[in-house]
């Protein structure tokens, strides 16, 4: 009974662990995830707070953020005016996924 219980606890494990894995496995949709979470201040890569700072490669250059890692970094850690996302609010899989959306999208 108690390898049965034991195995059927791993095995459940396993399952949610594999699934959860599946979903970050190039199973992320950017464009939403950008919508969800950064659109309503930077409607098509403008800014609504500081329009100095879109995401728009000529802004991008000029505030040094020039890969998706300063992208992270920046939601991680912002300056005055933007939302902080923690990694329980955006995981890193999922925020490099916005990043790599910005960059692709907003030249």
């Amino acid at each position: 009974m108690k390898k049965t219980l034991t195995a059927a606890t791993l095995l459940t494990v396993a399952t949610f662990a594999t699934t959860a894995l599946a979903h970050y496995k190039g199973k992320i949709d950017a464009k939403k995830e950008f919508e969800a979470h950064c659109a309503v201040c930077h409607v098509n890569g403008g800014n609504i707070v500081n329009p100095a700072k879109t995401l728009h490669k000529k802004d991008r250059d000029a505030n040094g953020i020039k890969s998706w890692k300063d992208i992270v970094a920046r939601m991680r850690n912002p300056g005055p005016g933007m939302t902080k996302f923690e990694k329980k609010d955006i995981p890193d899989v999922e925020a490099k996924a916005i990043a790599e959306y910005i960059l692709k999208t907003f030249k």
